[in-house]
């Protein structure tokens, strides 16, 4: 029976994960790291290839590496970075974005300070920009490491480089460029590329036909992780925000309130994130205030506390106002009405963005999985489902990597 590793490099640290052909992991290795560099990236690649069990590379078939969306490098011919890398939260784009709306199209994805496309215009003004061969996101570039061909990616990691996902191809306004030539050969996620090289082979006592396929970003592997697969099956990931996305047969694009669509196979990610969520509760309670509380709540019964739980001013999703209030007031003297009020307010944000997506006119929701810390809170489980009108589930696995194991085990 073989193994099938998935290798998420996330915000805070890295994290492999080695499943059966049953889906069962047989293995989980983390390393937190705090150096962004691609040199500290390699190290890190690396150090956990080196931590698997010795026993099992052997045993491994397949290698997808997920990162976070729209990181990025530039590279040389040889695969080398030759600029530091640009991470996902960087806004520096913002001193290019009027050179991107002229070419363009309106609420296109890619007119965004944070977009891939954004660095790589802000890259093309770099002294070194010259001595550019490639243009590539963080999870091809570490793929690139262990299969040795540079210049590959996939439509998930290109979306916000502006890869147009619906026809699979680069469109017009890209192809005219004069830099088109650095951008990614792009293929849909899981393809193989090619088996791990020789020296990475003997290096790591990987068998010489491991193989190295395409990967996908951090967030669209815990979706992967979560169990979802049927359209109407849909993850709220309640962490420090409140982050849903839907499996749809039809595609949901809406600038107006920050929602774009991946393509996955044949249907559609679709989904938006709202401020609300884990952070404004801990501006509140301690986590073991939030446990216990939480346990003396009836969730049967609804709150009438009406509440927007933000920590500051402004929203997009699934109200689009950047002015909009905080509404934490009226607070009970009674903690346990408080924190009631609040969860049951956070359900009612989620339960309006769904109804946005359908509106928009994705899937009907069919049942949630839910991620992130508040997925341990059973009672606000039980109001968020009095409120969705479908089942709320426990991600049948919640760390990115286990997805990308998944999308190795299933390669093409």
């Amino acid at each position: 029976m073989g193994l099938f590793l998935g290798i998420d490099f996330g915000t805070s640290g890295a994290r492999a994960i080695a499943i059966d052909d049953n889906e069962t992991l047989r293995t989980e290795i983390s390393l937190p790291f705090t150096d962004t560099g691609a040199d500290r990236w390699k190290e890190i690649l690396f150090a956990l290839l080196e931590s698997l069990p010795r026993s099992l590379r052997l045993e491994i078939e397949a290698i997808a590496i997920d990162g976070t969306s729209s990181t990025v490098l530039l590279c040389d011919a040889s695969g080398n970075s030759i600029e530091e890398p640009i991470f996902y939260n960087d806004t520096r784009g913002n001193a290019v974005l009027d050179r991107i709306r002229e070419i363009a199209p309106a609420d296109h994805p890619v007119i965004s300070s944070t977009s891939s496309l954004a660095k790589l215009f802000w890259y093309a003004d770099r002294p070194s920009f010259p001595r550019a061969a490639y243009f590539l996101h963080q999870a091809d570039w570490l793929a690139f490491l262990l299969h040795g061909k540079p210049g590959i990616s996939d439509y998930h990691n290109a979306l916000k480089l502006g890869y147009d996902v619906e026809n699979l191809c680069y469109p017009d306004f890209l192809q005219n460029l004069p830099f088109f030539t650095l951008l990614p050969q792009v293929l849909a996620p899981g393809t193989v590329i090619g088996t791990v090289t020789a020296e990475i082979a003997l290096r790591f006592g990987l068998n010489a036909d491991c193989r190295v396929c395409t990967g996908t970003t951090d967030s669209i592997a815990a979706f992967l992780a979560s169990g979802a697969r049927s359209v109407g099956d849909a993850v709220t990931s309640l962490g420090s925000t409140l982050v849903i996305k839907l499996l749809s047969d039809t595609r949901v694009d809406s600038a107006k309130y920050g929602i774009y669509s991946h393509r996955l196979g044949d249907l559609w990610l679709t989904g938006g994130a709202s401020n609300t969520g884990g952070a404004v509760l801990r501006q509140f309670f301690s986590d073991g205030d939030l446990a216990r509380y939480s346990l003396e709540i009836d969730p049967d019964r609804e709150s009438t506390l009406d509440y927007y739980p933000l920590l500051r001013p402004g929203d997009r999703f699934p109200i689009n106002d950047p002015l909009l209030a905080p509404r934490l007031e009226p607070r009970p003297d009674d903690d346990i009405e408080f924190l009631h009020g609040l969860l049951e307010s956070i359900a009612r944000i989620e339960a309006l963005g769904y109804q946005r997506l359908r509106e928009l006119g994705a899937s009907p929701l069919q049942r949630v999985y839910t991620a992130g810390g508040g997925a341990k809170n059973p009672a606000w489980g039980k109001i968020r489902e009095r409120r969705l009108g479908v089942p709320v589930l426990l991600s049948k696995q919640t760390e990115a990597a286990y997805g990308s194991a998944l999308l190795a085990r299933e390669s093409i």
